[in-house]
């Protein structure tokens, strides 16, 4: 194709984005792999573009769709189970469900691979599945055993009326010690993962309470509103506070090898919800893992 109207002098990766939709840093891999041809030339990301110059751009063929296969995941529990739901502590390094990228393990391989029947609803790769936390953060998630229970749940956390209490270690001391973060969440502008409080962006709603102070971090108690993605670690960060050990979101490093934090400091720790067929409210608690509770106990050793 001929640079479109309006590209010229635009640089070959930012122009390469717009017109495909791509990140910058994708479309400078596409340029560096050789498949963007300038005149006939293997164009360089930093290349200028000229009226009238004729581009061959070969995209790679669409990822494959990621399915679930039986896999036990070490280390992972399961809290509660009956005809419906199915709770478990999910251990770090893990994510929900299978995803375009991830090798790792997943929450619905080690229950398929310990005999748990999922939901049939929602996408093939995540079946079940009705929220998710980060591959590291810890703590308890709740699928859908049943296809009620899909469809219930899946409401609730839409509606609000599932209770997501967290517990995070933050650097420093919050002002004030109790408070709310009312700010809306996006991707961040810079399109390398991260997100951010941008304006437009999707309402997101965080309380927290600090439950107990150190000399350089402080212990809080967090209550979501809503679910969006990293929303602590965003709200945090944007309050200069972030978790400790977050390096994504700017925590210090010293203070996380200090305390041997190798992940962000957060831990789902009390999920409390409607059950989708019984009516009543259930509650399930966890107890921190070993490195986040090891990290505790040097605090309030100094």
């Amino acid at each position: 194709m001929p640079v479109p109207d309006g590209l010229e002098g635009d640089r070959l990766d930012s122009a390469i984005a717009r017109m495909f939709g791509l990140s910058r840093t994708r479309a400078a891999e596409l340029i560096a792999e050789g498949n963007v041809l300038v005149d006939g030339g293997v164009g360089a990301k930093s290349d200028r573009l000229e009226a009238g110059s004729w581009l061959d751009v070969t995209l790679p063929p669409p990822p494959g769709v990621p399915t679930a296969r039986p896999e036990p995941v070490p280390g992972m529990a399961v809290v509660h189970e009956d005809a419906d739901i199915v709770v478990v502590d999910k251990p770090v390094g893990v994510v929900a469900h299978p995803t375009v990228g991830w090798t790792g393990p997943t929450v619905i391989q080690g229950l398929l691979a310990s005999g748990v029947a999922l939901s049939t609803s929602g996408a093939a790769e995540r079946q079940g599945v009705v929220h998710r936390l980060d591959a590291n953060t810890t703590g308890l998630m709740v699928l859908a055993k049943s296809e009620t229970a899909y469809s219930v749940l899946k409401r609730a956390f839409k509606e609000r009326t599932v209770d997501k209490v967290y517990h995070a270690l933050v650097q420093g001391h919050p002002d004030p010690l109790r408070g709310t973060v009312d700010a809306p969440i996006d991707r961040h502008p810079a399109g390398d993962g991260r997100f951010a409080v941008v304006a437009g962006g999707r309402p997101s709603v965080t309380h927290y309470d600090t439950v107990e102070a150190f000399r350089s971090a402080s212990l809080l108690e967090i209550k979501l509103e809503t679910g969006r993605t990293h929303q602590i670690r965003v709200h945090m960060s944007a309050l200069r506070h972030p978790c400790v050990g977050d390096h994504l979101y700017g925590a210090d490093p010293t203070l996380a090898e200090r305390l041997g934090v190798r992940r962000q400091w957060l831990h789902a720790v009390r999920l409390g919800f409607e059950h989708p067929t019984e009516g009543r409210y259930v509650e399930f608690e966890s107890t921190y893992p070993d490195d986040l509770a090891g990290a505790l106990e040097r605090l309030r050793a100094e």
